[in-house]
């Protein structure tokens, strides 16, 4: 079983940063891709940005591409989701999620973080 904790959330500036970080339990850290997702009040869940097991490869969803970068680093068994330029429309609750490459589903969730962006 991988337990996940969200940190880094909180409330900013239009045009300032954040950087979440998500801590892994466990030693299969390094076995799983891990993403992050975003829910804001009303709307469904979506995806924001993936990562290879190894951090070679990474996904960022057109909204955040330029802005945001995910990496990981597995000796900490901790993942980041590096957020500059924000902007109102990324207040959500922000969730980092683990799965194994074979499974045709996110298996780990964490609690989620509030990020809340004021203009």
């Amino acid at each position: 079983q991988v337990q996940l904790a969200e940190s880094g959330g909180g409330l900013v500036q239009a045009g300032d940063s954040l950087r979440l970080s998500c801590a892994a339990s466990g030693s299969t850290f390094s076995r799983l891709a891990m993403g992050w997702f975003r829910q804001a009040p009303g709307k469904e869940r979506e995806i924001v940005a993936a990562i290879s097991r190894s951090g070679v490869s990474t996904y960022h969803a057109d909204s955040v591409k330029g802005r945001f970068t995910i990496s990981r680093d597995n000796g900490k068994n901790t993942g980041y989701l590096q957020m500059n330029s924000l902007k109102p429309e990324d207040t959500a609750i922000y969730y980092c999620a683990a799965r194994f490459m074979d499974s045709g589903k996110w298996d780990y969730w964490g609690q989620g973080t509030q990020v809340t962006v004021s203009s």
